[in-house]
């Protein structure tokens, strides 16, 4: 009798694991290897890949204009995008994130960095460190006029801004959440601004801005 009830707990185990198995679609990209294969789609950028002792993936040059590298034939919900990327402490000069929901090269939310304001000794550059938007209709600009403070913040205990760093962005149906490294807490947690529930996902770098990105894992949700 014992050996059969354990048997069922072992069933229902395995089907409760099937469950999650499936429900979750999981993805990680070579950036540098999707280049090389044509399954990326650059935008008003020059992609170039590379692979060093720890990292292996794409650099983007300078270019005025914003940036994309949009993954071909995928598209990503809700759930969880991770990446690591590395700008620079320049002014003005770095502003590097994700970029999803895309529907065109204009339509689309983003999470992107500015390093450069990562230790700024100014208190109103330091806040800006993190931001959200939502092209075309919720822009920084828009969104700092109106909202200062609220889908932009300061990174406490911020990363070396010349040195690789871990993001993940979980992204949910109606919240956006940015975590750095390993953070349990968010360093950013905002309402999500578009009514597009689904769309393209790549990599984003603003205006005059390059940037290098490795390691990009998707975790979506299916339902």
């Amino acid at each position: 009798m014992k050996n059969v009830i354990l048997l069922r707990v072992s069933i229902i185990l395995m089907c409760l694991m099937s469950t999650l198995v499936f429900s979750q679609g999981y993805k990680k990209i070579n950036l540098a290897n999707a280049l090389n294969f044509n399954k990326v789609v650059v935008v008003n950028r020059l992609a170039i890949p590379f692979k060093d002792d720890s990292y292996e993936g794409l650099t983007l040059d300078e270019k005025d204009g914003e940036g994309l590298v949009w993954i071909a034939n995928t598209t990503f919900a809700e759930g969880t995008i991770e990446v690591d990327i590395k700008g620079q402490d320049v002014f003005q000069k770095s502003f590097i994130g994700i970029a999803f929901h895309g529907q065109n090269d204009s339509i689309y939310d983003a999470v992107y960095f500015r390093p450069f304001n990562f230790f700024a000794t100014d208190a109103n550059r330091k806040i800006h460190a993190v931001q959200y938007v939502s092209h075309p209709n919720h822009t920084w600009e828009k969104l700092r006029k109106e909202n200062n403070g609220k889908f932009e913040k300061g990174i406490v205990n911020a990363p070396n801004p010349n040195e690789w760093f871990h993001v993940r962005i979980e992204v949910g149906k109606e919240e956006i959440k940015v975590y750095k490294d390993k953070d349990l807490i968010p360093i950013l947690s905002v309402p999500k601004l578009s009514s597009f529930t689904n769309g393209a996902v790549g990599l984003f770098t603003g205006d005059g801005s390059g940037g290098s990105f490795a390691n990009l894992t998707l975790r979506e949700v299916r339902k």
